[in-house]
C-alpha cells in the first residue's frame, strides 16, 4: 500500500520556499497581532488551495474520475461504511481511495482488502493537519493510476470543521453522521451540512437502544442545506446501503454525460 508522507521540505539556502501551504491553524496566532494581516494570509492560503483543488478537477474530469469527498466526525463509521460500499462497487467500477488520518493506517489497512488502490495520507508529520487540502491530494494522486480508476473515494480525516471548508477538487461532498453523535451537530456545524451535496445518517440498527429524535435531524438538516437529500442506513447491517450506492452509481452517470458541477466556495 502507498504511504505518502506528506512532511514539507526545509527551507533551502538558497531561499527556496517550502512546497506545501500554511495551514488555517498556522495563521491564527496572528490574529493576535494584526486582524488584518490575518484575514489576508487566509484569503491567500485558501485562494491557492482553490486553484490547486481547479487543477484537480480539470485532471479527474480528463481521466473520466468521479471523485467523492467522505467527511464526518471520529467514530462515525466512515471506515466500515466504506468497506461494505467497496464490496458492492468493485463489480462494476474501479475504485480507489485516499485515506486521511493524523497517525496510523489501521483504515486504510481494512480498506485495501478490498482489492482497490489505497493510498494513505498521516498529517502528524506536518503538525497533525485536521483536513486534507488540495495540494496534498495532488501529491497522493502520483501514487495511483488514473487510468484505472473510475471512482476515487477521499475518506477525509475525522472532523466536522476544518475540511468542509478546503475544496480537493471533488465532484461531490458526502457527511456521514451517526445517531450515537446526538442530533445537535448539525445546527453546531453547519457549514459542513450546508457545503455537502448528501448526508448520510448511519449506525441506525441502534435506535432501538437509544433515545433519538430522527425527525428532529430531519428537520435541522432541511432547515440548514433545504432539499439535501438524506439517507438512513447502517453499515454494520448493511440495511438502507442500496439507495446510497443508487446514488453515487446516478452521481457518475451525471458527470459522464457533462452535467457541469460548480466546485464549493467558502
Amino acid at each position: 500500500m502507498p504511504f505518502f508522507d506528506p512532511r514539507p521540505r526545509r527551507r533551502h539556502h538558497d531561499g527556496h520556499k517550502p512546497d506545501t501551504l500554511p495551514s488555517r491553524h498556522d495563521t491564527a496566532v496572528a490574529t493576535q497581532r494584526s486582524g488584518t494581516r490575518e484575514i489576508k494570509v487566509v484569503r491567500r492560503v485558501l485562494d491557492a488551495n482553490d486553484a490547486q483543488a481547479a487543477r484537480n478537477r480539470e485532471l479527474f474530469a480528463a481521466k473520466g474520475i468521479f471523485t467523492l469527498n467522505l467527511m464526518s466526525s471520529p467514530g462515525s463509521g466512515k471506515t466500515t461504511l466504506l468497506e461494505k460500499s467497496l464490496a458492492r462497487l468493485m463489480s462494476n467500477l474501479r475504485c480507489a481511495v485516499i485515506v486521511g488520518d493524523i497517525c496510523t493506517t489501521q483504515d486504510a489497512d481494512r480498506l485495501a482488502a478490498s482489492g482497490a488502490p489505497v493510498v494513505q495520507i498521516n498529517t502528524d508529520a506536518f503538525g497533525g493537519e485536521c483536513h486534507l487540502a488540495a495540494h496534498v491530494i495532488e501529491k497522493a494522486l502520483s501514487a495511483i493510476d488514473l487510468d484505472a480508476v473510475d471512482l476515487l473515494i477521499v475518506e477525509n480525516i475525522g472532523n466536522l470543521v476544518c475540511p468542509a471548508e478546503f475544496d480537493i477538487g471533488e465532484d461531490r461532498r458526502v457527511v456521514v453522521l451517526s445517531v450515537t453523535e446526538g442530533e445537535d451537530k448539525p445546527a453546531k456545524y453547519p457549514l459542513m451540512f450546508r457545503e455537502c451535496d448528501a448526508m448520510l445518517l448511519n449506525k441506525i440498527d441502534l435506535l432501538p437502544y437509544l433515545e433519538y429524535d430522527t425527525d428532529l435531524v430531519l428537520r435541522s438538516i432541511e432547515q440548514i442545506h433545504p432539499g439535501m437529500p438524506v439517507f438512513q442506513l447502517s453499515a454494520k447491517t448493511g440495511q438502507g446501503l442500496d439507495p446510497w450506492l443508487a446514488w453515487i452509481v446516478r452521481q457518475i452517470d451525471t458527470k459522464k454525460v457533462g452535467a457541469p458541477h460548480a466546485p464549493h466556495h467558502h
